[in-house]
């Protein structure tokens, strides 16, 4: 392969976004009538962003004060799962700032068990939520695109 058609496919391949494709891809895969017989909404991927990332201080109260700087991506599985996390943000926000908040230890904050069962935890708070709210909406999953905790 030359040089320039090198260059030519990592310029494109940078000019592709991610995200868009795959769910394109799930979508059209799952309307192929050769697929296994999974729905459409079965094969959907869609990662939405909670904007502006969480700062928030954990740790004992009393003790030096810590600081959580957390980027939240929620990942859904259907396409309707997108309107009813929008239109309850602030609710779900309330609910991660409220889990953040609680966080005493730490020194387990900073390993990636901790972090795991924090999404695990986010991710069933989240849900309780929008089964509270009546939405009929589930996530599949919390993300955290950045994880900082400051001492």
């Amino acid at each position: 392969m030359t040089l320039q058609l090198k260059r030519f496919f990592l310029i494109l391949m940078c000019l592709i976004p991610a995200a868009p494709v795959t769910t394109a891809l799930a979508q059209d895969e799952a309307s192929d009538p050769d697929s296994q017989g999974e729905s459409q909404e079965a094969r959907i991927t869609d990662y939405i962003e909670m904007d502006p990332p969480f700062v928030t201080h954990v740790g004992e109260a009393g003790n030096k004060l810590t600081y959580l700087k957390a980027s939240v991506t929620l990942r859904a599985s259907r396409e309707t799962t997108r309107p009813a996390v929008e239109a309850h943000m602030p609710r779900l926000r309330h609910e991660l700032v409220m889990l953040f908040g609680e966080q005493t230890d730490t020194d387990r904050l900073a390993t990636g068990d901790g972090q795991s069962a924090l999404g695990e935890e986010a991710t069933r708070r989240i849900n309780a939520a929008l089964e509270e709210q009546q939405t009929g909406e589930a996530i599949t999953g919390v993300l955290f695109t950045e994880f900082v905790v400051q001492r």
